[in-house]
C-alpha cells in the first residue's frame, strides 16, 4: 500500500449529501481500493445517514459515525479523528463529499505520505487552481491564506484547504481535544500545530472544482471571526512551543 504501507482511512463529513454520497464512495474506492471510509453524518434531514448505513451494510470498507446534529465541519472532523485514533489506522485523510475534492488525487496524497507527515492538497502551488469560483471568493481565499501565512510565519501557500492526509503521529501530537477553531480557521490551526511540532508538511497541487456554485457558506461574520482567530492561534501555547 502507498503511504508507508499503513492502513488509511478517508474521513467524509456529510450533511444533506444524499445525492453525492454513493458516487463519492464509489469514486474513492475506485481510485484507492485499499482505503477505508468513515462517513460522519450530522443527522442529515435528507436521509444521508440512512443511505450511509445501507452502503456500509454491503461494503465492509465503509463505516458510519452518526452525530446528533450539525455542529460545524471542525467538530465533525475532530470526532472522525478520535474514531480513527481509537483504531489501527496509520494514515487519516479528510475531504469534502461534494466532489470539490476529486478522488483522483488520493493516490498522489498517499504517495506523498511516504516522505511527509502531513500532505496538503493545495490550490496555490504550481499546477493547482480552482474552477467555478467568482473573483470575490478567489480574493477571500487567497487573501485569507496570505494573511494567516504572514501572521503565523508558515511556509505553506494554501492554509485554508480541507483536503489533507495526516500520519497518525501528527494527530496524536497536536492535542486535538484542545482545538478551538470550528470554522474557516480549523484547517489553519491544524496545519500550524503540525508545523510547530516539527512535522514535515508538503503541498501537492490539486484543482478545486466548486460544483455547487452560489451555495458558498462564506459570510462577513465567518471572515471577521477568522481574522480574529488567527491572532489567537499566533499567541497560543503551540506558538510558544509548549
Amino acid at each position: 500500500m502507498s503511504g508507508t504501507g499503513r492502513r488509511a482511512l478517508v474521513c467524509l463529513p456529510t450533511y444533506d449529501e444524499r445525492e453525492n454520497l454513493g458516487p463519492m464512495v464509489q469514486a474513492i474506492l475506485a481510485a484507492v481500493p485499499q482505503v477505508e471510509i468513515l462517513v460522519v453524518d450530522d443527522n442529515s434531514p435528507d436521509g444521508t445517514g440512512r443511505l450511509a448505513d445501507e452502503i456500509a451494510a454491503r461494503e465492509p470498507r465503509v463505516h458510519v459515525l452518526h452525530r446528533a446534529g450539525k455542529e460545524g465541519l471542525g467538530k465533525a472532523y475532530l470526532a472522525a479523528f478520535a474514531w480513527a485514533l481509537a483504531r489501527d489506522y496509520g494514515l487519516v485523510l479528510e475531504m469534502d463529499c461534494d466532489f470539490s475534492h476529486d478522488p483522483r488525487y488520493l493516490p498522489g496524497m498517499l504517495g506523498a505520505a511516504e516522505e511527509a507527515d502531513l500532505v496538503l492538497g493545495s490550490r496555490y502551488v504550481k499546477g493547482g487552481g480552482t474552477v467555478n469560483w467568482g473573483l470575490g471568493r478567489k480574493l477571500i481565499s487567497r487573501g485569507g491564506s496570505l494573511y494567516a501565512r504572514t501572521i503565523l510565519g508558515l511556509p505553506v501557500r494554501d492554509l485554508t484547504g480541507g483536503f489533507k492526509c495526516f500520519r497518525r503521529e501528527v494527530l496524536e501530537a497536536i492535542d486535538l481535544p484542545s482545538v478551538e477553531s470550528t470554522g474557516y480557521t480549523f484547517q489553519i490551526e491544524l496545519t500550524f500545530r503540525a508545523f510547530r511540532r516539527g512535522f514535515r508538511v508538503r503541498e501537492i497541487p490539486i484543482v478545486f472544482e466548486d460544483r455547487r456554485v452560489g451555495q458558498s457558506k462564506m459570510s462577513r461574520r465567518i471572515v471577521l471571526e477568522a481574522l480574529r482567530r488567527v491572532w489567537s492561534i499566533r499567541f497560543s501555547r503551540f506558538a510558544r512551543g509548549a
